[in-house]
């Protein structure tokens, strides 16, 4: 009989149900996290345009819920890929404006992939702010339940939090390159399995990262729903790949979002030697002097 994994980090994780009931509490601070992509096939040089969520939160959103807006608030605006981590401070400084800090509990939703939820989570965690969660199954799950919504637009007052930022998780092209092939680290790829496979040449040249592994971050969600994964499935996936809590992992994806579902959920399961490549295959496909393979 499988032995039944509960998470490392409940308190990380809140449900809908949860939430309903806090609403009034002044304490908790919601944002909608959302930011579409809009895939293109006509350059190669630029896999996709990004949209905002903006429009669609004014339309309807969980109540008292202000936007986050990633690509604008918390990214590196001058780097030539989107979603770049900006500077400590500048990340620090934002994040206070939007009314991150004490003594407020952050939670985090989004409308559709569950990846952006866990970028802003790890952008956050890294500074050292620790009252921070995600909503399990997002806007998603709060409709199925049949919650209201509302429109319009909130926005909530500055906060403070001393931050502490943690400058290992979070890595770049030379690292990942060093970390090839080396004992008891293992590259954990986030994307589809047609681009792992090199199927599909979205980033700029086809494949991955040499010695890599794949498991898609949509498996480590429920079928057909935002929320995670039970605990023990999720733990039965990783032990397939040879990971497990003595194992260091370096994730990566296509720009450094979906990698940070897999990286939530590792530390969810007790792994806590974590890295995540920022930019991803959006920077290493299009360095022509890193390598890359394509066959399995």
């Amino acid at each position: 009989m499988m032995e039944h994994i509960k998470w490392k980090y409940p308190e990380a994780i809140v449900t809908c149900e949860w939430l309903k009931h806090r609403l009034a509490d002044d304490n908790i601070r919601i944002f909608d996290c959302t930011t579409y992509l809009h895939y293109t096939d006509e350059d190669p040089l630029k896999p996709y345009d990004v949209e905002s969520g903006l429009k669609n939160y004014k339309e309807g959103h969980i109540p008292n819920a202000a936007f986050c807006d990633l690509q604008g608030q918390l990214s590196n605006n001058e780097s030539p890929f989107n979603f770049t981590i900006p500077d400590h401070n500048t990340l620090t400084k934002n994040f206070q404006a939007m009314g991150v800090g004490d003594p407020f509990h952050i939670i985090l939703y989004s409308t559709n992939a569950v990846q952006w939820t866990t970028r802003v989570w790890w952008l956050i965690f890294i500074l050292g702010f620790r009252k921070v969660s995600i909503l399990d199954g997002g806007l998603k799950e709060w409709q199925r339940l049949g919650y209201n919504l509302e429109t319009g637009e909130n926005s909530y007052k500055p906060a403070d939090f001393e931050s502490n930022p943690d400058s290992k998780v979070f890595v770049g092209k030379e690292r990942t390159q060093d970390s090839i092939n080396t004992e008891n680290c293992i590259i954990l790829n986030a994307l589809t399995s047609d681009l792992h496979r090199g199927e599909n040449s979205r980033y700029g040249r086809p494949g991955r990262i040499p010695g890599s592994t794949n498991i898609p971050f949509h498996e480590l969600l429920e079928e057909n729903t935002h929320k995670l994964l039970d605990p023990t499935k999720a733990q039965a996936i990783f032990e397939q790949k040879n990971i497990n809590k003595k194992t260091r992992v370096l994730n990566y994806c296509g720009g450094g979002i979906a990698a940070t579902l897999n990286a939530f959920v590792l530390r969810q399961l007790g792994v806590e030697n974590l890295e995540i490549y920022d930019n991803s295959m959006s920077e290493w496909a299009k360095d022509n002097s890193l390598p890359i393979e394509t066959t399995e």
